[in-house]
């Protein structure tokens, strides 16, 4: 089967994953792991543990199997009362649990995968605990995933640069999944916080120049505050471009199809405004693929089976 690689976290990759997993594809998610907030974040500085939530959310959308349902809804349950469970998913303090019992990270992640009864496999970019780090144009520095994620700064002031301290090394088992890939999957998601952290570690950007896949860039829907204010579709690939290790991606996909009006108002009380996929696209990728990708939902959501049917033919 075609072995296919998505890298990000969030959202997005859920999103992408539920719709992939119902083609014969080998998948592989590659998740972010330097998430530090919500119950993600209590639970890392607690217990010295790998942030969980994203990869609940990969191993959530790759799980198949008769008790699917169930334990979909198991692992997203949060709950919303008590002083010391209140605000935790069940899911993240289940892997928590695993790590612990296992003995490490990787084997919870693993024994979690069984459970689930997976569809591919979710792998962590690094095993390395480490802290994003963010410098703004006017040389401010934000540290701290949460803090750039949801800013306390001026969000119109847009991201210099960002790095990781202290520095991380790639998964082993990470890097030659995507050296042995046939289709690199990079978004959507938040490019500062969810895709590029996992370019920042040490051994990516010559895993992804030593992988003769084709590597597709997925864009986001939506514009967001405080990492792409402003942003059209090629600032995004850019960005995303500066730290890959390559020069073009092979194929970008953007959404052209319009939104509804009362949903566009809405998502602009939040200062979120649809991204639009401009002509400078075509100097960041060799296709350009555009059309109707949006889920007819109260929220901007990419169509998980639309645009698992453009990857599946790439």
């Amino acid at each position: 089967m075609k072995k296919v690689v998505t890298i990000g976290g969030g959202t997005g990759s859920y999103t992408v994953l539920r719709g992939l997993k119902d083609f014969p594809l080998d998948i592989t998610a590659v998740v972010s792991m330097f998430d530090s907030g919500g119950s993600t974040g209590r639970l890392r500085d607690e217990f010295g543990v790998l942030p969980p939530g994203d990869i609940r959310r990969c191993l959530i959308a790759l799980s198949d199997g008769a008790r699917a349902e169930i334990l979909r809804d198991l692992f997203n349950f949060r709950f919303e009362n008590g002083n010391s469970l209140k605000g935790h998913s069940f899911g993240n303090l289940l892997l928590v649990a695993l790590s612990s019992i296992y003995g490490s990270d990787i084997e919870g992640i693993r024994k979690a995968s069984e459970l689930l009864h997976l569809k591919g496999k979710v792998l962590p970019v690094s095993l390395d605990q480490s802290t994003l780090h963010a410098i703004l144009e006017n040389g401010e520095e934000i540290i701290g995933e949460t803090n750039i994620d949801i800013p306390k700064h001026d969000g119109t002031v847009r991201i210099e640069k960002v790095f990781l301290e202290p520095s991380a090394k790639i998964f082993e088992e990470t890097a030659q999944a995507i050296k042995d890939a046939d289709l690199i999957i990079i978004g959507p998601g938040d490019p500062y916080t969810s895709i590029i952290p996992n370019l920042l570690v040490k051994g990516m950007a010559e895993a992804l120049r030593a992988s003769k896949a084709k590597k597709i860039a997925v864009m986001n829907l939506m514009s967001k505050w405080g990492e792409t204010h402003e942003f059209a579709a090629s600032d995004m690939v850019r960005e995303i471009l500066k730290y890959s290790g390559f020069e073009k991606f092979d194929c970008v996909i953007c959404n052209t199809a319009k939104m509804d009006s009362e949903l566009v108002s809405a998502y602009e009380k939040e200062k979120k405004f649809p991204i639009h996929c401009d002509d400078k696209l075509s100097d960041y990728a060799r296709e350009v693929k555009t059309g109707d990708y949006f889920s007819e939902a109260d929220i901007a959501r990419h169509d998980s089976a639309k645009i698992a049917r453009v990857i599946a033919i790439l």
